[in-house]
This record gives structure tokens, C-alpha cells and sequence, in this order.
């Protein structure tokens, strides 16, 4: 695993009270005290059924990196309030616990644990930060790419949005996490780079404006680039001139060569209407095979209707509404404590309480289970259980929606699949990360597994997250005992 980010040492990258919380737990002998956090979400972007996880391999070189430099201590020792022996404590620092994650790619609901750390609190706490800036941007952009390749309905879906992200890792990451959902490269270099995320391009307007006439940009462009050239036909006129022009072009120069595979791009005008038209025109010229494709400000909504309108496009480059994920820019992951160990191993459940009721927790170490369809391989229903517990998925089980529990159904001839997977023990590592094709194609697959009620763009199907009765009975005991005050 590359860290584009190396040069920084990403430790000190924690909100300042996560250090002083660390200092407060050591001061009052709560060094060694074992907790459990969970990282979850509450609410999906986009009000769309479900979310994608994405970040996993850069929390887990995160972990592996974790350490206090000698300038992190200056600097600590600089604000003049944490004793000596706490940054003592610092400059030996090394994560010891254990984290379980669901793994990349696959389709998550809101309160399900997308990571479960148990550590040392100092330990569990100070990692907070960092894995909520990984899981919750790229999820974010992950689940934004797969909402824009379900609505190109199979068609090509490149990411084009480096120059409009917030800065260079959201330009970089952003691009990772955009194949993940399915795009099916990026125009940006560096990402290849880093993670062989497929970068390609075309060409600039300036390009066109450079050359004495636009036939001149594009004839030099197939003789520079002849194996599948795309020209960008709307510099001046896109019916006049600029589809003539390309036509022209490949005449001259790829036809006597036999090449077939070439390609016009459109960034302004009526896309449905000019692309209707240009398919008229290349297919009469007889390139029939030349494919077209069109950027501007695209988003799922926009490609949605284009196709519905009769637009003739094959690939779509899809920019800042993506890098963005400008529609809804926060996925809204939060970090919250959840169980603190006791002396005999014993597991003591927390939870934290809100007048607002989307904001109370489901207490407890947990284990979280998929249940999928034996007759349709579908994703029926997820169940969050307290970690001692087993699923028998030979028997019929009732299941409920927490959020109204009038709201029941039987789950029958059912499979069911842990999600999360053990990433650390001990503070070694005992994942091997999947190749990032191998995560694209896993979230490709599991997105096929959710029932298209779920996956509808508006008002999509609410999909069920149980909870075991035992856990259920916990989490209501301790609303009574709070209540109690």
C-alpha cells in the first residue's frame, strides 16, 4: 500500500481533544482500561437506501504507521499542558488492539459498525479522527460513483473531477473511491499511479483553439494518437463544424489504416439533442463503431433523464458533482463508545442518549450478520447481535425494524454471512487487502445482491436492520436506567 501522504506524519492528524482526553485517561488510571467504539453512519446520502464503505486501506496504513516523532513531542511539550510522563508515554506509542471492519465495498445501512476497535482507551480514542476522515469521504464518493453508474444503465463512466475537489488527497482518494463504486477509470494521473486506477483523456479545448483551424487539431490528434483517438467537437459549432471536422479526420487519417475505434466528446449544448444528431452523422459517414461521449456538470439525476430522453451516449465523464458528491457533501459517519471491559473480561454496554432519537447508539460489542435468499440470493435483512451470540440460519427467524417495531416479517431458507472480518489482533495485522479491481468488482457484485426497491434513486425501500432480541432488551434496559436518571 502506497501513502501518497507520506511526508506528513499522519498521528498528529487528531481532533486536539483526542490528546487531551488521552492525557486525562493516563492522569486518572485509565491507561489500561479495554473499550469498544464503534464507527458507523446514521443516514444515507442522497436520501438513497444504502451506502458503500470504502477507506479501509488507508485506515489500515494509518494503524501501521501510528507513532509520536521527536518534533510531534516538542510541539506537545510546547503547549505546557501534559505532563512529562504522558509524552513519555507518547514517544513509545504503538497501537496494541484489535479492529474489525466490513470490508471495502460492500452496500452498508445506517447504525451497522462499518469498524469495531477494542483497545486501550488512550489508544481507541486517539485513533478517532483519522478513521472518520478515511471512512467517511470515501464512502461518501464511493456511494456518489455508484448511484451515477447505476443510471448509465451499463454505459462507460469515467471520473473527471481532480481540478474541482477540496484539495489533493480528495482529488486522489476521491478518484480510488469512485472505482470502487464502479466508475470505470479517472483522468487522474496520480491515482493510477498509486492504486491503478485507469487514467485516460482526450483533449482540452485549448487543443482546437491552438491549431490554425479545428481540422488541423483534430488531423494531428489521430496522427499522434491513432489507436481509439476522441476529439472534442464543440470548441466552435458542434453540428457545422466540429462533427464534419472529426468526420473528416478520420477519413484521412485512421481509414487508410483500417482503424475503426475512435470517438467525438461533448462538454456544452442540448446533449440529447446534439447526440441524437451525431449519431445520425457518423453512422451515415459510415463510422458506425466512433462512440460518444459527454461531460458537464453530469450527475446521476442529469444522466438519468438523458437516456430517458433518447440521448445516444456511451461513455459519461462525470465531474464535480462527483468528487464532491456536491448534491449531499457530508456522509455523516460518527465514532461512538459502546462497551468498556471489565476486570474479568466481562463486557459492561454503554450507550449514549439524545433528545433527538436518530442520535441514541445500540449499546454493546456486537456482531453484525447479512442474510441473504437461498432461492434468489438476494440481501434480506441485516442483524446486529451482542457478540456472544450465534445465528441459526437452519431455523425460520422473525425480524423487526427497530424504528417501528409493528413493522415484522419471517425470514425463511436463508444463508446467514458475518460482515464485519478481524483487521488487527494485538495490534498485528491479520488482513491481506484485496486488490482495488478485486474491491470494484466485489461492490459491484454485492450491489447486485440488494433488490432494485432498494436501490431506487427516490424513496427507495427501507431495508431491515434487526436487532436480537437480547440485544434489543439490553439497549431498552439502559434507556430505562438513564431515564432514572
Amino acid at each position: 500500500m502506497m501513502n501518497e501522504s507520506s511526508k506528513l506524519n499522519m498521528t498528529m492528524l487528531c481532533d486536539f481533544y483526542e490528546l487531551t482526553m488521552g492525557h486525562g485517561y493516563f492522569e486518572k488510571g485509565y491507561r489500561e482500561r479495554i473499550v469498544y467504539f464503534d464507527l458507523f453512519f446514521r443516514r444515507c446520502p442522497d436520501g438513497g437506501g444504502f451506502a458503500i464503505a470504502a477507506g479501509l486501506e488507508q485506515v489500515i496504513d494509518y494503524i501501521q504507521n501510528l507513532h509520536f516523532s521527536e518534533e510531534d513531542i516538542a510541539y506537545l511539550r510546547g503547549r505546557k499542558i501534559f505532563s512529562e510522563e504522558f509524552l513519555e508515554y507518547l514517544a513509545n506509542f504503538r497501537f496494541t488492539g484489535d479492529i474489525w471492519a466490513i470490508p471495502e465495498g460492500t452496500p452498508v445501512f445506517p447504525k451497522e459498525p462499518i469498524i469495531t476497535v477494542r483497545a486501550p482507551a488512550i489508544e481507541a480514542q486517539l485513533i478517532e479522527t483519522f478513521l472518520l476522515l478515511c471512512v467517511n469521504h470515501q464512502s461518501l464518493i464511493a456511494t456518489k460513483a455508484n448511484r451515477v453508474v447505476r443510471a448509465a444503465q451499463g454505459r462507460t463512466v469515467l471520473e473527471f473531477g481532480s481540478r474541482r475537489a477540496q484539495g489533493a488527497d480528495a482529488a486522489i482518494l476521491g478518484a480510488r473511491a469512485a472505482y470502487i463504486g464502479g466508475c470505470h477509470g479517472t483522468a487522474c494521473t496520480i491515482s493510477d499511479q498509486l492504486y491503478g486506477v485507469r487514467a485516460g483523456g482526450t483533449m482540452a479545448h485549448a487543443w482546437v483553439q491552438m491549431f490554425d483551424t479545428e481540422y488541423e487539431a483534430f488531423k494531428a490528434y489521430c496522427e499522434m494518437y491513432p489507436e481509439n483517438p476522441t476529439l472534442l467537437v464543440d470548441t466552435y459549432n458542434t453540428l457545422k463544424s466540429g462533427i464534419p471536422n472529426a468526420i473528416r479526420a478520420f477519413n484521412e487519417v485512421l481509414k487508410p489504416k483500417g482503424i475503426t475505434k475512435c470517438g467525438i466528446r461533448l462538454d456544452s449544448g442540448d446533449m440529447a439533442y446534439l447526440t441524437r444528431k451525431a449519431r445520425q452523422m457518423l453512422d451515415d459517414a459510415g463510422w458506425t463503431e466512433c462512440k460518444i461521449s459527454v461531460s458537464n456538470s453530469l450527475d446521476e439525476y442529469i444522466i438519468q433523464d438523458l437516456l430517458r430522453q433518447g440521448a445516444q451516449i456511451d461513455m459519461f465523464g462525470v465531474g464535480e458533482r462527483l468528487i464532491t458528491a456536491r448534491s449531499e457533501p457530508v456522509f455523516g459517519g460518527v465514532y461512538k463508545l459502546v462497551g468498556v471491559e471489565q476486570a474479568d473480561g466481562t463486557v459492561m454496554p454503554k450507550i449514549k442518549i439524545s433528545e433527538n432519537v436518530g442520535k441514541i447508539t445500540n449499546p454493546h460489542f456486537k456482531k453484525l450478520y447479512r442474510f441473504f435468499g437461498n432461492d434468489t440470493g438476494k440481501a434480506i435483512a441485516d442483524y446486529l447481535c451482542v457478540y456472544d451470540e450465534t445465528v441459526d440460519d437452519s431455523q425460520d427467524m422473525e425480524i423487526f425494524d427497530p424504528d417501528a417495531t409493528w413493522k415484522r416479517k419471517t425470514v425463511y431458507n436463508f444463508t446467514a454471512k458475518e460482515l464485519q472480518v478481524p483487521i488487527f489482533q494485538n495490534g498485528k495485522l491479520v488482513y491481506q487487502c484485496p486488490s482495488l479491481e478485486e474491491v470494484r468488482s466485489y461492490c459491484l457484485d454485492q450491489v447486485d445482491k440488494l433488490w432494485d426497491e432498494v436501490k431506487r434513486f427516490d424513496n427507495p425501500h427501507t431495508y431491515y436492520v434487526d436487532l436480537s432480541q437480547k440485544l434489543y432488551d439490553i439497549k431498552i434496559q439502559l434507556l430505562k436506567n438513564n431515564a432514572k436518571g
